[in-house]
């Protein structure tokens, strides 16, 4: 997923970052390796270049995970403790959700990304990975290795509300999105995809 977004450069540009549910801070990491690289001149020449945004900021629920991604990060990024449903989300000019909607309820996924599109501007990007509730046996595969890393994690039962790719990109244009899809499972037995918002 991290190597997509670099190869494909979603994020060039885009100054603001705010990663929601963002864990133990892994995107951050990615970008300032790539930032590394790119100035080292070891990035891919068929690359676009690296991102390099101004601020990164995010958000988790798990206190573990930012202690973590704050321990690992330091300052270069900020890593806030809370729940997407009712944080304050900054001014952004992209914002990254990745396996972290269907956590929550329909209702509740409506009013986040109608926050997620107040706190961007014109243009601005939502980068969304999600399953594809239509996807068969690799849906049903995502969700078996879902519950089990849920159970690890301490959370055995936490209920999830999935929908469609069809169902996401609709929810997506309802919030005032223009929204692209691309599945997001090379090389995996998942079924996921990325969803590319820009904010009308």
């Amino acid at each position: 997923m991290f190597r997509a977004l670099l190869e494909r450069g979603l994020l060039l540009g885009r100054g603001r970052i705010l990663d929601l549910g963002c864990g133990q801070g892994l995107l951050t990491a990615w970008l300032e390796a790539a930032l590394h690289c790119y100035e080292s001149g070891s990035w891919p020449q068929e690359w676009p270049p690296a991102p390099m945004p101004t601020s990164t900021r995010g958000i988790e629920l798990m206190s573990r995970d930012v202690e973590r991604a704050r321990i690992a990060l330091g300052p270069k990024c900020e890593i806030l403790q809370g729940d997407i449903r009712d944080a304050e989300f900054a001014a952004s000019d992209a914002v990254v959700m990745l396996d972290v909607l269907h956590y929550i309820s329909k209702e509740e996924q409506l009013q986040v990304l109608k926050r997620v599109r107040a706190a961007l501007p014109a243009r601005g990007l939502l980068l969304l990975r999600v399953g594809d509730a239509d996807g068969g046996l690799r849906f049903r595969y995502s969700q078996c290795v879902d519950r089990l890393v849920m159970m690890f994690r301490g959370h055995p039962s936490v209920a999830t509300h999935c929908r469609s790719a069809a169902q996401w990109r609709e929810l997506l244009c309802e919030c005032g999105f223009e929204v692209q899809a691309t599945p997001m499972s090379h090389g995996t037995h998942f079924a996921n995809v990325l969803l590319i918002g820009y904010a009308q």
